[in-house]
């Protein structure tokens, strides 16, 4: 694959801190990556040493409960960067997997090399934080919207945002995403075609 990937490039330009030319410049230091389904991009235990973006392809986030059931905590589509903020950052053994619910492709990056672009160009120190506050901000609508929606109107905004997830992902993993039972997911999603 070729280092300076449309998607990737669009992506280095996407918060407008970085202009073209340096976006190729910053986009050669990513590696082609590719994950086969249900391979793990990061498992529960391990040190999250993988910044993704992912040019195509589906994955899962997922922890266990205390009861041993699997939570899906987050879903991952093209065009989105993937990594385990946390344990990336901080270090700390990673509570959550996350692992490819079909085959992927992107660019990688190393924690290392990650650190050592932040270092040599501001342009992309502004990067990492624009994608840092916009996941943030993401992360507190979805927190927001647990409480203040219904799960059918959360189901549709996810499935609108991202169709792929409705194609490829289990009907559980959905479920338990929304924070919902499958039975009731079931009934959500058989509820549009009765109107």
């Amino acid at each position: 694959m070729d280092p300076t990937n449309a998607n990737l490039l669009s992506f280095l330009q996407s918060t407008g801190t970085i202009a073209p030319p340096q976006a190729v410049e910053i986009a050669a230091h990513f590696t082609p990556r590719t994950l086969e389904k249900h391979q793990f991009l990061l498992q529960a235990g391990r040190i999250s040493d993988d910044y993704l973006f992912l040019d195509h392809g589906l994955l899962r986030a997922f922890v266990h409960d205390p009861d041993g059931n699997d939570v899906t905590t987050g879903f991952y589509t093209g065009g989105q960067v993937v990594f385990e903020v946390a344990s990336f950052f901080n270090r700390p053994p990673a509570r959550e997997s996350i692992q490819a619910l079909t085959d992927c492709a992107g660019w990688g990056l190393s924690f290392q090399q990650l650190n050592a672009l932040f270092h040599a160009r501001s342009e992309f120190r502004e990067f990492g934080r624009g994608v840092l506050v916009g996941g943030f901000a993401a992360l507190k609508d979805r927190m927001l919207a647990a409480i203040t929606e219904p799960a059918a109107a959360r189901y549709e905004h996810l499935i609108r945002a991202h169709p792929e997830i409705a194609q490829h992902a289990p009907l559980k993993h959905i479920a338990s995403y929304l924070s919902t039972t499958d039975t009731s997911l079931s009934r959500i999603r058989k509820g549009p075609a009765k109107k």
